[in-house]
C-alpha cells in the first residue's frame, strides 16, 4: 500500500499565514464592495457596522448622475492605452539599441537615464506643466498621456531583456540579410513578450490611478480620467461614501480584468528581469 503522505507543520504554518496575508489583502476589496451597498445612515452609523441591513443598489445608480462618469472612464481608457502604447513602443526601442548597439557614450548616456529613476516624480510636475501650457494643451485629454509615453523605468526592464538573448540570434538573422530594425522587429522583440505584458500591467495600472498629474492640467470635469473625478464626490461638510466606494469599485474593475489575463506574463516578467546586469 502507497504511504499515506504526512502533513508537515511547517506546510500547514506557510499556509496558515498565506492565508491571513490573503485576507488582509482581499478585506479592502470586500469593505469597499459591501459600503456601496449600504445606505449613507449605515456607512456613517458609529459605531460601524460590517453588513448591510439590506442590499442596496442605488448607489450604484447614483454614480452615473453624480458626474459625467462615461466621459471620464473614456478619458482613463484612452489616457491608460496611450500611456501603455507609447512605453512599450519608446521604451522597447531605446532598450534595444542600449543592449545591443554599439555607439559612442552609451554608458554614459544608459547612465543619465538611469539618473532620472532617483528624481522624485513630483519635481517634474512644475517642467512638464510649462511644456504643456506652452503647446496649449492645458484641458486637453492628450495633456494627460504625453508626459508618460517613455520612462526610464521601462527601458531599464526591457534592457535586461535583451541583453539575456544570444548574439547568434542576431548574427545568424544579418547573414540571412536583415537590417537592424527588421532584427529588432521580427527576431528580438518577440521573444521578449514576458517583459513587455509585464510594462504593460505595470504602466496600465499606474496611468488609471495616477491623480495628482490629472488635477494638474485638466480642471474641465469632462476631460478628467476617473481617477480625478472621483474626488469630486468628497464633499466639504459631507461625503456619500456608499457613492463614492460605488464609484471606485467600477474603475478597479477594468484593472483587475487586465492583470487576470497577464498575470502568467507579469509575474514571469518581473522574476526574470534581473537575470543578466
Amino acid at each position: 500500500m502507497p504511504e499515506r503522505s504526512r502533513v508537515r507543520p511547517g506546510s500547514v504554518a506557510t499556509h496558515t499565514l498565506l492565508s491571513l496575508g490573503a485576507l488582509v489583502m482581499v478585506f479592502p476589496f470586500l469593505w469597499q464592495l459591501l459600503t456601496a451597498l449600504k445606505t449613507l445612515p449605515e456607512a456613517v452609523h458609529v459605531p460601524t457596522t460590517f453588513f448591510p441591513e439590506h442590499l442596496n443598489r442605488a448607489a450604484f445608480e447614483e454614480v452615473f448622475t453624480a458626474m459625467p462618469y462615461g466621459e471620464m472612464l473614456g478619458n482613463s481608457v484612452v489616457n491608460t492605452v496611450a500611456r501603455t502604447a507609447g512605453q512599450l513602443v519608446f521604451c522597447s526601442l531605446a532598450a534595444y539599441a542600449f543592449a545591443r548597439m554599439r555607439f559612442r557614450g552609451k554608458n554614459v548616456l544608459f547612465a543619465l537615464f538611469l539618473s532620472v529613476l532617483l528624481v522624485p516624480p513630483s519635481l517634474l510636475i512644475l517642467p512638464q506643466y510649462d511644456v504643456i501650457q506652452r503647446l496649449g494643451l492645458l484641458n486637453t485629454t492628450p495633456a494627460l498621456f504625453l508626459p508618460g509615453m517613455f520612462s526610464a523605468f521601462g527601458t531599464f526592464l526591457l534592457r535586461q531583456f535583451f541583453m539575456a538573448l544570444p548574439r547568434e540570434l542576431e548574427e545568424a538573422a544579418r547573414i540571412d540579410g536583415a537590417g537592424p530594425f527588421r532584427v529588432f522587429w521580427s527576431i528580438m522583440l518577440p521573444l521578449i513578450r514576458p517583459a513587455l505584458a509585464a510594462l504593460a500591467v505595470i504602466t496600465a495600472m499606474w496611468s488609471w490611478n495616477d491623480l495628482l498629474w490629472p488635477l494638474v492640467v485638466n480642471t474641465d470635469p469632462a476631460k478628467m480620467p476617473i481617477s480625478a473625478g472621483l474626488t469630486s464626490l468628497e464633499g466639504q461638510f459631507e461625503t456619500n461614501y456608499p457613492v463614492m466606494m460605488a464609484g471606485s469599485l467600477i474603475a478597479s474593475l477594468p484593472m483587475i480584468v487586465l492583470y487576470l489575463l497577464l498575470q502568467r506574463h507579469f509575474v514571469q516578467g518581473i522574476a526574470q528581469s534581473g537575470t543578466k546586469g
